[in-house]
């Protein structure tokens, strides 16, 4: 492995705006990404939807010059706190570069971006099956959220409403 770094994404850069299409696009092809590749909207217009919206970020991770990792996050608000959260969406390594610490690497930046931002808490979801991530995301200081340990631990939910692209 040369060189590994880790910095934010550029969404006007072709190159970085590239990489974050394709390893997106690798990750979601990926049995913990759905095994299903990106659509064409999103191949087409993931990195314009992303610019567009202030409170996205990217963090990119590059072995020498080739792009090996990516971690998508969203800013949103803690209410109880009255302050920005970020929540991590996706955390993608290529499958050539796993174990090497590059998701320890994007994750603290995302972190280091996240408290630049005034941000009180970083949230994530990750499948319970996933138990490297889990591991790493332990190691990191992540836990399951609980407000009240009677009331338990909050549960990630969806539901699709909308067209799908």
């Amino acid at each position: 492995m040369a060189e590994l770094t880790v910095r934010l994404a550029d969404y006007a850069s072709p190159a970085d705006a590239r990489a974050v299409v394709d390893l997106l696009d690798a990750y979601a092809r990926d049995p913990a990404g759905g095994s299903e590749a990106l659509g064409e909207y999103a191949r087409t217009h993931l990195v314009a939807e992303l610019a567009a919206r202030p409170q996205a970020y990217s963090i990119l991770a590059f072995d020498g010059d080739q792009p090996v990792g990516l971690v998508n996050c969203i800013e949103g608000f803690s209410t109880f706190k009255c302050r920005p959260l970020v929540n991590v969406h996706d955390v993608a390594v290529l499958a050539s570069h796993r174990g090497r610490g590059v998701a320890r690497l994007m994750l603290l930046e995302a972190e280091a971006v996240a408290l630049q931002r005034g941000a009180v808490k970083m949230t994530l979801e990750v499948l319970s099956g996933n138990t490297s991530a889990l591991a790493l995301y332990r190691r990191l200081g992540y836990a399951g959220y609980q407000l009240d340990p009677a009331m338990g631990t909050a549960e990630f939910m969806q539901k699709w409403i909308g067209p799908a692209q």
